[in-house]
């Protein structure tokens, strides 16, 4: 994959703005999933950025690469991601979570397009991504299915049964990223359940395991790169990040999982988002 250093800076501009209309949504709904949402919008941004084989005006192109998005309740930022893709119009982003939407907390594939499954119910979206990706190499296609689990998800035992299950059947197009934010609903992973060595379980498990800063859109280029030149196994990409990553008033507060977002709190966090990127700093305080 020759990802040229225009296609990173428009990579990074689409996660800022998927950060911004993220922000946006939630405000106008009043609360929401910013947290989780905040954390995986790098990452969605080098996806929907030119990673991936979509097609906006085809929704359900049968050979298109394919992303469920196992954290379903993160649904705003895919939400925005896709709005920016012209999947659908702007303005829907106004009734996430309102009654009536075609946006709603969690991603619903009948009623967004773009969205290729319904999700929420946590531990249950990688077993349907790893039936997709079988069904797409049983009819011989050649794209990549796509899974973001998060960590806390990682609690269910249903994702290690689904990583055997990958394994298993040898499916290399399968591409899995853990969004390692440190924290789930209930507090720091560290206090609830500490997860010990995620790489190294998914090794076990016959991945091939990568792990890298989450909000460094060419690191994540370059991992998914390696992970597509390994032919013979699934492979696991961990995003090293922090639960509201980019986002100064969801990040210093204790419970971010879910919150309530006025408007005075969504201009600060989408000013601060506009100064890092006009001054080329990520979201991890890092130069880009």
């Amino acid at each position: 994959m020759q990802i040229t250093e225009a296609n990173m800076e428009a990579m990074r501009r689409l996660s800022a703005d998927i950060r911004i209309e993220t922000i946006r949504a939630l405000a106008e709904a009043g609360f929401g999933h910013i947290g989780g949402s905040a954390s995986i919008a790098d990452v969605l941004g080098v996806l929907y950025g030119g990673v991936m084989k979509i097609d906006p005006a085809n929704p359900g192109w049968p050979e298109r690469d394919w992303l469920v998005l196992s954290k379903g309740h993160c649904g705003p930022a895919l939400y925005a991601a896709l709005a920016l893709k012209g999947f659908f119009p702007m303005d829907w982003l106004k009734t996430v979570n309102k009654g009536g939407t075609r946006l709603p907390s969690h991603a619903d594939r009948r009623k967004t397009p773009g969205v290729d499954m319904s999700t929420g119910s946590l531990g249950q979206g990688i077993s349907a991504a790893i039936g997709i990706a079988l069904g797409n190499k049983t009819k011989g296609y050649d794209n990549y299915t796509y899974c973001i689990v998060g960590d806390g998800e990682l609690n269910e035992g249903q994702v290690w049964e689904a990583a055997q299950t990958a394994n298993s059947f040898g499916l290399d197009r399968f591409i899995l990223f853990v969004d390692w934010n440190k924290k789930q609903l209930d507090g720091e992973l560290d206090f609830v359940s500490p997860p010990r060595d995620i790489a190294g379980k998914f090794e076990a498990f016959g991945f091939h395991a990568q792990t890298v800063k989450g909000y460094d859109v060419e690191a994540i280029c370059g991992a998914i790169a390696d992970a597509k030149a390994c032919t013979d196994k699934p492979s696991v990409i961990l995003l090293d990040t922090l639960k509201g990553l980019g986002v100064s008033f969801a990040e210093r507060v204790s419970f971010n999982h879910y919150m309530v977002i006025d408007q005075d709190m969504a201009k600060e966090g989408i000013e601060e988002i506009e100064r890092r990127f006009a001054a080329k700093t990520g979201p991890g305080g890092d130069l880009v």
